[in-house]
């Protein structure tokens, strides 16, 4: 097609044309030559510019041209393109005269289905969950604080280097392994998988970051492959997926142990920061202080009571003494206070007979002295009686009173009286009282057979 120079000089006395001249002319003759067209594609590569203008690529299998939708344009839809939604646009056929590029001026864009590869990503999505794959009951917990953690990306990706940032700035504690792999063009999504499987084999870390930048359906097509999400849900090791931007979603994302909106958000998610496990670790230390100093109080009060019990070795002596001698002086108070009843009657019985002595009024004085003096001698007689029997009494409660007779009180090392040598074992540790004074002893020999003394040699 010629160019259409009308209205100006002649070619031969036309001098050269300027680069903006040639484009401004070109663009004329487009504007000229095409009418309003429809054209069918996919949407690629869409930018949402601040200034509110659209700007992406219609494509199809062969070829593809770049386009514009001029804000005052787009805000008539009443729905927003995606990467890879099919759509009828009705367009000019221009040229961005800055940049000397063909392209399409888009005056209304409507659905024309959901694009090749949109539908291929919902069909295996589909099938992937009816097998269970996505299920949360599969997915593998993370670590709570990973020493070593892998990262599958390429080692171009702006990703790899916001990763390491993150993880140099929030986990210091934690080594990081790259093991590097294409993320995007043809073959990607096998070596992804390959690359995942040796992670899985080689086991070296304890979690899994796989992440790439953002892009449009098309650059990231390799994570939704269907031998990608097999080999995530294959691995031995916890995964997490940071594909993208938050608005970007692959089959990846669904088949990982964690999602993650970005790659940095991946690295936050995976590993906790250092400041935070310093302070619950400072925490947990006061605490288990806390608890500590508690069960040592509880000891030492619990060890005080013990040593209250058991006071000296001979506590068990100074006890069984005081309760002798308890006995003993209510035994002896007993004794002396029915002395001083029985010596009151005496004395009261005494009056009576002087009283008779000096008035006698019927009888003999002497048949009544003399009964009186009798019952007197008898009653006298019976309290020096039971006088005795309580002194006797008494003697016998005594302990002392049978140490006294040539006896001995065997005593073991933990206060008891020992009254059976079958209690006793060679080397053991008595105390023996006598009826003045102790002796510590220790048992060298044991006699075989009956050790009692049943009076027959």
């Amino acid at each position: 097609m010629a160019l259409d120079f009308r209205g100006t000089e002649p070619a031969a006395t036309r001098g050269p044309l300027t680069v903006s001249a040639l484009n401004r002319a070109v663009a004329g003759v487009l504007e000229r030559s095409f009418a309003l067209v429809r054209v069918r594609g996919e949407v690629a590569n869409l930018t949402r510019a601040a200034s509110g203008h659209w700007y992406f690529v219609l494509k199809d299998d062969q070829a593809q041209v770049r386009c514009v939708m001029f804000r005052g344009r787009n805000q008539l839809l009443n729905w927003a393109p995606r990467d890879g939604d099919e759509v009828e646009v009705s367009a000019v056929v221009s040229l961005y005269e800055a940049r000397g590029e063909f392209q399409l001026g888009i005056e209304s864009m409507q659905r024309a289905g959901q694009g090749r590869l949109f539908e291929e990503f919902l069909r295996l999505k589909a099938k992937l969950a009816a097998e269970g794959l996505f299920d949360t009951d599969a997915k593998r917990p993370l670590p709570g604080v990973p020493r070593r953690i892998g990262v599958v990306t390429s080692l171009q990706a702006a990703a790899l280097r916001d990763v390491l940032t993150c993880l140099a700035r929030r986990a210091p504690y934690a080594s990081v392994v790259v093991y590097p792999v294409p993320v995007q063009g043809a073959g990607a999504g096998q070596r992804i998988a390959a690359m995942l499987a040796t992670v899985s084999e080689r086991a070296e870390v304890d979690a899994v970051l796989l992440v790439r930048g953002g892009g449009s359906l098309e650059d990231l097509w390799a994570f939704n492959e269907e031998s990608v999400a097999r080999a995530i849900r294959a691995s031995r090791l916890p995964i997490v997926v940071g594909v993208g931007h938050e608005s970007d979603i692959t089959i990846a994302d669904f088949a990982a142990d964690l999602r993650a909106p970005t790659p940095t958000a991946a690295a936050e998610l995976v590993a906790p920061e250092r400041d935070a496990l310093l302070g619950e670790t400072t925490s947990r230390l006061r605490h288990l202080r806390r608890c500590l100093s508690h069960l040592l109080q509880q000891a030492s009060q619990r060890l005080d009571y013990a040593q209250r019990a058991l006071a000296t070795p001979r506590a068990p002596l100074a006890s069984l003494d005081a309760r002798a001698g308890a006995l003993y002086a209510r035994v002896h108070g007993a004794v002396l206070q029915s002395l001083a009843g029985r010596r009151l009657a005496l004395g009261r019985q005494r009056e009576v007979l002087l009283r008779l002595r000096l008035t006698s009024r019927r009888g003999a004085p002497g048949e009544s002295i003399a009964r009186l003096a009798t019952q007197v001698a008898r009653r006298r007689h019976a309290a020096a009686t039971r006088l005795a029997v309580l002194e006797g009494r008494l003697e016998a409660l005594d302990p002392l009173a049978v140490l006294k007779r040539g006896y001995a009180m065997a005593v073991a090392s933990d206060g008891k009286v020992v009254t059976d040598a079958a209690r006793l074992a060679v080397g053991d540790s008595l105390r023996l009282r006598f009826a003045r004074g102790a002796a510590d002893v220790r048992v060298q020999a044991l006699p075989t057979g009956d050790s009692t003394n049943d009076g027959k040699g």
